[in-house]
């Protein structure tokens, strides 16, 4: 495997369907992507080449290549290392109301015992300004840093608005960037890769556990720890975002919203107002 023959990444961005993307392009037997996400260009740049391709075990009938890292989005140098490494390649961004991303993304953090309940702490603008779950939804600014370096043909940006609503269209819109051929057409994933529904070990007790994890690591797949942890897993109940957290939130990504729907061609703003964005 050499980096020229790597066709096609997914770089983001998170909370925003990615992982559905790459199941449902998977599910293609003449597409090879690795399942875990390999985080090269933004994360283990030091590793190497050698070791980024040692991931791709490319099997001969599958003739594209590709692979998804979500840090790739929003991670300061990772747009130029790309282009240094696969200049070629086509560049997929999945995007979503940052608003709603951030929230999801609390959710997710929350549900791992990550970050406690107070969401003002982490999605207020006035105390959260530059922090993860903000700063991940400046899809602008992230993408002009590809936009600067490739080419506009080589990126396609969607939305995952769009896969709610039709998620067929969405993955045929994909499908043709990637020049494939409609033959063999792969139906999308109908399942939620990720549910913020299912029921898990509640925060506070993952936080306390958290020091046992290593030594109930070789017990996971056992049958009697599987009861166990369904006997105590939950249906999560997360901090609601409010009407007025919503409104600074939404005054804080305006500009960019704005940005964003110049650079897709599509009115963003409804983003800003009831979460949907327009044609």
């Amino acid at each position: 495997m050499k980096m020229h023959e790597i066709d096609f990444l997914i770089i983001g961005a998170t909370k925003a369907a990615t992982t559905w993307l790459q199941q449902s392009l998977q599910q293609d037997p003449r597409i090879y992507m690795p399942a875990p996400e390999l985080h090269y260009f933004s994360r283990y740049y030091d590793r190497g080449d050698e070791w980024y391709l040692s991931n791709f075990e490319v099997q001969k009938d599958q003739c594209l290549v590709g692979e998804k890292s979500n840090s790739y989005m929003d991670t300061e140098g990772a747009a130029e290392r790309i282009k240094e490494k696969l200049p070629k390649a086509r560049l997929i961004a999945q995007l979503r109301n940052p608003i709603e991303r951030a929230y999801s993304d609390y959710c997710m953090l929350y549900r791992r015992g990550e970050v406690g309940r107070d969401i003002a702490t982490y999605l207020d603008p006035r105390s959260g300004a530059g922090g993860r779950f903000l700063n991940g939804g400046l899809y602008f600014q992230q993408l002009q840093a590809y936009l600067d370096r490739f080419p506009r043909d080589q990126i396609l940006v969607v939305l995952y608005e769009d896969m709610k609503i039709d998620a067929g269209a969405q993955l045929d819109r994909v499908r043709k960037f990637l020049d494939i051929a409609d033959d063999l057409p792969p139906r999308p994933l109908a399942k939620k890769v990720k549910d913020k529904t299912e029921p898990v070990i509640h925060p506070t007790l993952r936080r306390l556990l958290r020091p046992l994890k290593p030594i109930v690591a070789p017990f996971r797949q056992n049958a009697a720890f599987k009861k166990l942890r369904s006997i105590a897993a939950a249906e999560v109940q997360y901090a609601p975002l409010s009407r007025d957290l919503r409104e600074r939130m939404s005054d804080f990504y305006a500009m960019e919203v704005e940005k964003l729907g110049t650079i897709v061609g599509r009115d963003l703003n409804g983003w800003l107002r009831n979460g949907s964005a327009r044609q």
